[in-house]
């Protein structure tokens, strides 16, 4: 079903099957029209479409900009939403799962750096498709952008002479990110080899694919999930994904929030924060699994068992 048939339907059966408050329905509204303009802009039209991950990645994305009682709220119409399909349609239900509450700190799924090697060294650089690609994934990663700004990213905004890009975010924030030395090269292959084989026509957009169109966020998506099952990977990566292991990576070495906050684009540094519950969550991990004390204990505990056992026996004998 088409994403503005099914919004239609879903309203009228809000507003009067379900008899919510004027201020109920008018809150899920404005919140759903969000859901779906992010949908769209991930190049999905229809609700067959919608995954749980594409469901989490926004609500992930939205956590950087709300308050969790706002995040809590949202859910809640996207379930409503997801719900009404399911019941009057039989839809499968991606949402079924999702679960925010007040005060509840969603923390993102981020790829290992391990992960990242084996996606950026899959490509065959000397075909122009694939060295498109890897450039796409590489300045989404290297940058921390969102797949809608590597898409309407503009050709004036690449500095590769100093390194440097100007992104426009949300709400039309600009900021300025560095291109780590180690993308460069790749980012002028693309450039000065790729881009005027696929730019049949005049273009400011940065990413051209090789009908010399916008490379689109629906591409990016589908490209990214046929490298996951390629490449066999445990958890299912999507382009947000990657911006939050450019975060993460960043932390783990060393960076400060306010840089990673600014890189970002975020508007409060507590919501940065984020990532430091990741390092911590990983802090935690690596405690109990390599501290003596913890790796040990079991076996301590049961040789004072059979230590008492063995005194107790020598007594009794």
């Amino acid at each position: 079903m088409k994403l503005q048939e099914a919004f239609d339907g879903w309203y009228t059966w809000l507003s009067v099957s379900q008899a919510k408050s004027t201020h109920t329905v008018s809150s899920y509204t404005s919140d759903l029209k969000q859901y779906l303009q992010y949908l769209e802009a991930d190049g999905i039209e229809d609700t067959d479409d919608i995954t749980y991950d594409e469901i989490r990645d926004f609500m992930q994305e939205e956590s950087e900009q709300k308050a969790s009682s706002s995040s809590a709220r949202m859910a809640a119409a996207i379930r409503s939403f997801h719900s009404y399909l399911s019941f009057l349609f039989n839809k499968e239900d991606p949402s079924i799962n999702l679960t925010v509450h007040k005060n509840q700190k969603v923390l993102p799924v981020y790829c290992t750096k391990e992960e990242i090697k084996a996606l950026m060294t899959s490509f065959d650089d000397s075909d122009p498709r694939q060295l498109l690609d890897h450039a796409i994934l590489e300045l989404i990663y290297s940058c921390g952008l969102r797949v809608s700004e590597a898409c309407s990213l503009d050709i004036n905004r690449v500095d590769l002479e100093t390194g440097k890009i100007r992104v426009l975010g949300k709400g039309n924030k600009e900021r300025i990110v560095p291109i780590p030395s180690g993308a460069q090269g790749l980012q002028k292959k693309y450039l000065t080899e790729v881009r005027p084989l696929f730019c049949r026509r005049h273009s400011s957009i940065y990413f051209i694919n090789a009908l010399g169109r916008p490379v689109e966020p629906r591409y990016i998506q589908r490209l990214i999930a046929r490298k996951d099952t390629e490449l066999g990977f445990q958890k299912h990566i999507t382009p947000h994904k990657l911006r939050h292991s450019y975060a993460t990576h960043l932390l783990q070495n060393g960076a400060d929030l306010r840089s990673i906050q600014e890189m970002l684009g975020h508007s409060d540094v507590g919501t940065t924060e984020i990532y430091t519950h990741i390092q911590n969550n990983e802090m935690f991990k690596a405690y109990n699994a390599y501290h003596p004390g913890e790796t040990d204990r079991d076996d301590f505990s049961n040789l004072k068992v059979k230590s008492l056992k063995e005194r107790h026996s020598k007594k009794d004998s």
